[in-house]
């Protein structure tokens, strides 16, 4: 009984992928929580989720889930909906003509960010403003014309678009994607994307049900590359943080991230093909304690409840699979419920 109630899911999942039509394109906006206006308003202009086409065509095909497959007493499965929605937002970014930027604060590089007027203290006593981005490695937003305090944080990795240049002040305007607003930034907080990106690849990583996958536009198609459980970060003060949601890029790769034992400068392993997304959050394979050197291929704990510290764990040849397919400052990530 239990393989027949699978069987009708995934037929209902994956008629819903790569068949249906959806009336209307604000829906392509619906789980992407506040998205700005202004694109909401060329999405009308074209049905971009109509026009959203998936094909699997794996790369990667090692430890593969199938599109609905058994979790304990339940199911899990890929919520092709929310993917799609997403893919129809890529599409319509990438048919505007606009300079794409991305927030860049990582371990306070460019400075720490000035302190907004109304912030709070979180569970780890760090200074956050009112939707819970901490300061630290955040970059500064102020509202048009203010060059007083900044209204809130920019998460470090976070797509944005440059709207007019000002080259006579240390400012620069831009466009938030995931939440929905237009704020002024110190430019040094703003790395600009040369003309040439497409945001072409994507990776999509859900919480709720801890798997990720990668999709390709080759032509007018998104191709799936892979289909992988992941295990995300929990919360879980005062050292270890969720994942957190939002539209990022990757910015850059270490084939070893070392890490350091909690609350302490000690070294407690390495994560091996990391990519990072966002302040210390990596897409990464299965952690190697110190002092052991040899690769894990797999974990049992992949796939079950969020464990990690705000990175996303994988097989450690998936996350080899995304450091090698995955251009650093072109490859979108996604990070969702």
């Amino acid at each position: 009984m239990r393989i027949i109630i699978y069987g009708i899911i995934g037929v209902f999942l994956l008629g819903g992928v790569f068949s249906c039509r959806e009336n209307g394109t604000k829906k392509a906006l619906s789980g992407i929580s506040g998205d700005t206006l202004k694109l909401e308003s060329h999405l009308k202009k074209k049905t971009f989720l109509e026009e959203v086409r998936i094909r699997k065509e794996l790369l990667y095909d090692k430890h593969t889930l199938e599109e609905v497959y058994p979790y304990g007493d339940t199911v899990r499965y890929f919520q092709w909906d929310k993917i799609k929605e997403r893919l129809a937002f890529l599409d319509s970014i990438r048919s505007l003509r606009a300079s794409w930027a991305v927030l860049q604060n990582y371990r306070n590089r460019q400075g720490e960010a000035a302190l907004i007027r109304r912030f709070n203290r979180n569970e780890y006593g760090r200074v956050a403003d009112s939707l819970g981005i901490e300061r630290y490695q955040s970059v500064p937003l102020y509202e048009m014309g203010d060059f007083v305090s900044p209204e809130r944080y920019g998460r470090d990795g976070t797509l944005v678009r440059l709207l007019e240049k000002k080259d006579t002040s240390d400012f620069v305007d831009i466009e938030t994607l995931y939440f929905k607003g237009e704020w002024m930034a110190p430019k040094r907080y703003v790395h600009e994307l040369p003309d040439t990106v497409v945001f072409d690849k994507a990776v999509f990583i859900d919480r709720t049900n801890q798997n990720i996958t990668t999709l390709e536009k080759i032509g007018n198609e998104w191709l799936i590359r892979s289909m992988n459980p992941a295990t995300t970060g929990v919360h879980r003060p005062p050292y270890m943080q969720e994942t957190p949601l939002g539209i990022f890029l990757i910015q850059e790769k270490k084939e070893k991230m070392i890490y350091l034992v909690d609350g302490s400068t000690e070294k407690g392993g390495f994560a091996p093909y990391a990519s990072r997304f966002t302040n210390g959050g990596y897409i990464h394979g299965v952690p190697v304690n110190a002092p052991y050197t040899t690769l894990i291929e797999y974990s049992a704990t992949l796939g079950t409840i969020p464990r990690s510290h705000m990175c996303v764990r994988n097989a450690t040849s998936h996350a080899k699979f995304i450091y090698d397919w995955a251009p650093v400052g072109n490859t979108v990530v996604f990070v969702f419920d």
